[in-house]
């Protein structure tokens, strides 16, 4: 039995059944207290049942399931709930990251083109930091990290590399293509679907 209460292990759907948010389990209470929402009783992929507050307590708590204690006693937490008016999938920039930077240039590195797997990629700064170089997208590219390592602190030009494109401020997506699986929660995969990540390993570059 595993008991959590302020991590975000329960993944938010508005009322069309699309990923839009995780949250914690006393939000994911609260919601359902007022009918804002219903939990899913969740038993595989093709068995999931919108389930009310008042019918939501009587569930019994199974090994694998998050619980909470109350004063009753344990009260199963949702994986996966259902908003009941919210219709929209919200857009949203991707914030800054390793990951963030391998999604806008392609698993590929911006300066010889080669498909990277994980682990061979970081982040390059185009202009280093030690010459004034900031840490933002526009000054940012996946590196392969043998080249970077090469790049040193110098500019492309000096270190004789040509960038594929000149790095960008990526544009808004669908908040569902942002949402992370980071507790590996299987029910959510039926509406995040089971995509490859890049691990945010160390990135410290020039």
């Amino acid at each position: 039995m595993k008991t959590v209460i302020n991590k975000s292990v329960v993944l938010v759907l508005n009322r069309n059944w699309q990923a839009v948010n995780t949250t914690t389990p006393a939000e994911a209470f609260s919601s359902m207290m007022t009918d804002a929402a219903t939990g899913l009783d969740v038993h595989g992929p093709d068995w999931m049942v919108p389930v009310k507050w008042s019918d939501w307590v009587q569930l019994p708590v199974r090994e694998e399931d998050f619980s909470v204690g109350t004063v009753e006693g344990l009260i199963r937490v949702p994986t996966v709930m259902v908003l009941s008016n919210f219709d929209r999938v919200p857009l949203k920039r991707p914030s800054f990251s390793l990951r963030g930077l391998w999604l806008r240039d392609g698993g590929r590195c911006q300066y010889t083109g080669r498909e990277l797997k994980l682990g061979e990629g970081n982040i390059d700064h185009v202009i280093p930091q030690s010459r004034g170089g900031e840490t933002s997208w526009e000054n940012c590219v996946l590196s392969d990290r043998v080249v970077n390592n090469r790049k040193a602190a110098r500019t492309p030009q000096e270190a004789g590399l040509r960038l594929m494109r000149q790095p960008f401020r990526p544009p808004t997506v669908p908040v569902t293509q942002l949402l992370e699986n980071q507790y590996q929660i299987p029910e959510w995969e039926v509406f995040l679907g089971k995509r490859k990540t890049e691990k945010e390993k160390s990135t410290a570059v020039v």
